[in-house]
Formats: structure tokens, C-alpha cells, sequence
């Protein structure tokens, strides 16, 4: 299918969002849930699959919607498409805190290898696909899984990644070192192992886990500061581990402290 050639902006800081300016009868592809706002002009039409099929027959449209469903998403994506007959404007939104990555495709040799949970958008025709690890201890041990995501095509493809992004150019042979759950992207030719720490003690105590993304170029790596498991097991770290209604007692006992509080701060002169 022919790409849409799209423009875009990028906005903010920890919390992106991506603008993208669509002529009349142009589209983008959003993953579900991603759409910040959009014109009155532009249409949303939920589909199977990533959209790239629709020409197709059904059996097209359901092979491009399984593929998905085996990387963890949603069965159904949304195209946004340009029915007015001026330029229009969709906006898409990061799910948490990081960056928003432009990703020409066509520049990258037409595919790009990345975490399952990491395209947010793109441009019609570009294809979401599904990347099997050649190696099954990538699979076992490589934090985001055997199934990663295939962006194919030669158009602009949004992915996302947490926290603050570096991209590293290897050259042939160069190895780079990497916490398995960092590894946002890659292009085809990065040969991506696993490798074992090497001693028990700094497995167990070092905090880094047992294995690490072994990254072998030649070729191209984009990573991320902060993994979404990271940041969420944080927040599980710390949140009250209270069960049944301690969460209710604990909220109420709290008001009534924090109450008696502010009505002697208030009524500080009725000791009488």
C-alpha cells in the first residue's frame, strides 16, 4: 500500500504529544487509545489489524489483526483520515512520561525492530508486524519477551520510549551492554543476544538481574532511561501493601487526623 507523506510536530517536554498535519484525503494509523484530540474535518474508523490490509480481502484483514493480538495489543487500531478539503490536524499522546521518536523508515532500509508496547502512530501504509528473537534465550530471558513488534514500509513511523532516549550507531563488531528491559529499538542488522552477568553475587545483590541485552553491531540501537516494568514496580514498591478495607480505614483515620489538625491550627483561641 502506497504511505501517506505526512507532517509533524513534536510538543513537549516529559510529556510529549506528535501533531500531524494530514492534506486532504490523507491518513494516520493510532494505536488504540492515543488520540489526544483531532479537527472537526478528520474521521476516525476503527479497523482490524493496522490498517494496511483494508484493500484486502478478510483472511488479509484477520492475518494483520492476529499479528497483533500475539504481540499483546489491542485486535484494532484507528484510522484518522483527512474528509475535509483543507489541512487538518490529530494529535497523539505518550502514555507516560519519555520521548516521542520519529522514525523515517524509509531511511532506515524500510524496517525497524522495536518493543511490542512501543508504536503509538504512523502514517497510512506503514505495516505493524510481528518480529520472532532467532535465539530462544532472548526469548526466555530478554525482558521484553520472544515477540517484539515489526514496523515495515517506507514512511514515518511514532514509537515511545520512557524517560530520556540515547541512540547509539555501532560498527561492525562493536559490542554494547544492555539492561534487556532499556532496549526500545533496533534496526534488522544488530545481532541481539543474552548474555549472563557471570557471577552469582552480583545477580543476586547487584540489582541488574541475572541477564543482559548483548547488542552486536553493525547497526542502530535507540534506548530507553526509564522501562515502563521499572517505573511500575516502583510505584507497586511503594504503594501501602494493605489488604481488604485497610485502604478505607487507614484513608478514614487519616481524615479524622488530618481534621483535628486544621481545627486547632484554625481555631487556635477557643481553649477556654
Amino acid at each position: 500500500m502506497a504511505m501517506d507523506v505526512i507532517d509533524y510536530e513534536i510538543k513537549g517536554a516529559e510529556m510529549q504529544f506528535v501533531e500531524l498535519e494530514l492534506d486532504p484525503g490523507e491518513a494516520a494509523v493510532g494505536e488504540a487509545g492515543s488520540m489526544m484530540f483531532m479537527d472537526g474535518g478528520i474521521g476516525m474508523d476503527t479497523v482490524f489489524g493496522d490498517g494496511s490490509q483494508q484493500t484486502g480481502g478478510f483472511f488479509g484483514k484477520l492475518l494483520g489483526a492476529g499479528k497483533r493480538l500475539i504481540t499483546g495489543e489491542s485486535l484494532f487500531t484507528t484510522v484518522y483520515t483527512n474528509h475535509g478539503s483543507g489541512k487538518q490536524r490529530v494529535g497523539f499522546a505518550a502514555p507516560y512520561p519519555g520521548k516521542i521518536l520519529p522514525m523515517d523508515l524509509r531511511k532506515l532500509g524500510g524496517l525497524l525492530i522495536c518493543q511490542k508496547d512501543a508504536f503509538l502512530c504512523a502514517a497510512r501504509g506503514v505495516s505493524l508486524g510481528i518480529h520472532f528473537q532467532q535465539k530462544l534465550s532472548v526469548g526466555f530471558f530478554g525482558g521484553e519477551g520472544f515477540i517484539m513488534q515489526k514496523l515495515e514500509g517506507d514512511g514515518l513511523a511514532f514509537v515511545h520510549a520512557g524517560g530520556t532516549v540515547m541512540r547509539r550507531d555501532l560498527q561492525p563488531g562493536q559490542v554494547l551492554l544492555i539492561d534487556t528491559g532499556c532496549v526500545v529499538a533496533h534496526t534488522p542488522d544488530v545481532n541481539f543476544e543474552i548474555q549472563y552477568v557471570g557471577k552469582i553475587k552480583t545477580a543476586l545483590f547487584g540489582g541488574e538481574g541475572l541477564f543482559l541485552a548483548k547488542m552486536t553491531g553493525p547497526g542502530t540501537v535507540w534506548l530507553q532511561s526509564l522501562p515502563f516494568s521499572r517505573l511500575a514496580s516502583r510505584i507497586f514498591a511503594a504503594a501501602p501493601q494493605t489488604g481488604g478495607g485497610g485502604r478505607e480505614e487507614g484513608s478514614l483515620l487519616s481524615g479524622v487526623a488530618a481534621g483535628g489538625l486544621l481545627g486547632s491550627v484554625f481555631g487556635g483561641g477557643d481553649d477556654d
